[in-house]
């Protein structure tokens, strides 16, 4: 019970700073009443659906997933260039390739954060989500680098939870 107080106030508080951040009414009494109003909504929604836990209010893991941000952001323009290259290669030899990518471990925010990764990377698109793994086109078969993904995976279980994969 202690640690779903602890959920609960850090939505609270955070749901309370993205609210006057994104509204910019600070003075307007009713306008501001209204925002605590759907903000207590939305906690109590939220902990009457029985979702109130560390994979809904990720806020501990922020420090993590930034780390693991800027990581991506690097892969992504990386893979920009790549992909740049190859489209504005005088001889367009692109080879497309539909590869199965294994995502066994980590929690379901884990296998996510790690498709929505591979999506994110130009180049590559995640296509299917089976039980063990993602199905993967890449634009060349370059892009298809079973290495890369197991680290892109090692990456986002350690982001998401807190360790990396065996």
């Amino acid at each position: 019970m202690g640690r779903r107080l602890v959920y609960g106030f850090v939505l609270t508080v955070v749901l309370a700073v993205l609210w006057l951040a994104l509204s910019g009414m600070w003075s307007n009494l009713l306008i501001t009443a209204l925002g605590a109003a759907s903000v207590a909504v939305s906690v109590y929604m939220t902990i009457r659906m029985g979702v109130l836990d560390g994979e809904s209010v990720p806020f501990a893991n922020l420090i993590r997933f930034g780390r693991y941000w800027g990581w991506l952001g690097g892969e992504i323009f990386k893979a920009n260039i790549a992909v740049v290259r190859l489209a504005l290669a005088p001889n367009l030899n692109i080879k497309p390739v539909l590869t199965r990518v294994a995502a066994d471990h980590g929690s379901d925010l884990a296998r996510t954060t790690f498709a929505n990764s591979i999506t994110l990377t130009p180049g590559t698109v995640t296509v299917e989500v089976e039980p063990n793994g993602f199905l993967v086109h890449a634009l060349d078969e370059s892009f298809a680098d079973q290495e890369a993904f197991r680290d892109m995976e090692r990456r986002a279980v350690r982001a998401s939870d807190g360790e990396a994969p065996a």
